[in-house]
């Protein structure tokens, strides 16, 4: 991986201009305007969208309200990939900003799982983290960092990145120093993994850095 430590900051920081639309069955009390956001690349859905279903669950009433979801033209959105892959796989030709529709009822059991809460999230994130680096490293990049530096890397992701990242100094010495593999992840990403399990994505991706490297 190059030590240009601005194209690592572009990945790190890369955003997408995004547009939630509440779907148009839902029952609202008056008009829901749509909610723009710049979505980070490397983190989840579920875990950016606090202010998206706050701005929509204004105009409606609690009973009308469960569990909030995502779709793509018709695809719902697997909050357990990374934003930046769920955009390369079905959204990379479209015109920005990228069109997701919200929606509160109906949960697509038999295509998403569950999200109660972000500790659920958290620990998705570390074992991908720990399941790739196992697969390229033997586990030598997880086992060498601290249990604080497990918390500063998942806490970057938590607060939008910005307590993570190339201007915070010694925390992402730590990213380019063990992480590698966690920033040029999304980078190898192209629409023929369409339908590959997230286990499956990472394995491909650890065959085609390798070749690469």
């Amino acid at each position: 991986m190059t030590d240009d430590k601005d194209v690592l900051r572009d990945v790190w920081f890369g955003r997408i201009p995004t547009c939630f639309t509440l779907y148009q069955d839902e029952i609202t009390e008056r008009e829901a305007e749509p909610y723009y956001l710049l979505l980070p690349r490397v983190s989840y859905l579920t875990l950016v969208t606090d202010k998206v279903k706050k701005h929509f669950q204004k105009v409606m009433r609690q009973e009308d309200i469960s569990e909030i979801w995502f779709e793509y033209e018709g695809t719902p959105l697997k909050w357990h990939y990374p934003i930046g892959l769920l955009f390369d796989l079905l959204a990379s030709s479209s015109a920005l900003p990228w069109n997701i529709t919200v929606h509160f009822k109906s949960f697509p059991e038999k295509d998403l799982l569950h999200c109660p809460s972000k500790d659920v999230i958290e620990a998705h994130f570390m074992s991908c983290v720990k399941e790739a680096d196992a697969l390229k490293h033997k586990s030598q990049v997880i086992n060498e960092m601290q249990k604080k530096d497990h918390k500063q890397l998942w806490m970057g992701l938590q607060n939008d990145l910005t307590s993570f990242g190339p201007s915070i100094g010694n925390s992402w010495n730590i990213l380019q120093r063990k992480m590698d593999f966690v920033t040029s992840l999304l980078e190898y990403t192209r629409q023929q993994l369409n339908g590959l399990s997230f286990r499956s994505f990472f394995v491909l991706w650890l065959q085609m850095d390798n070749c690469i490297h």
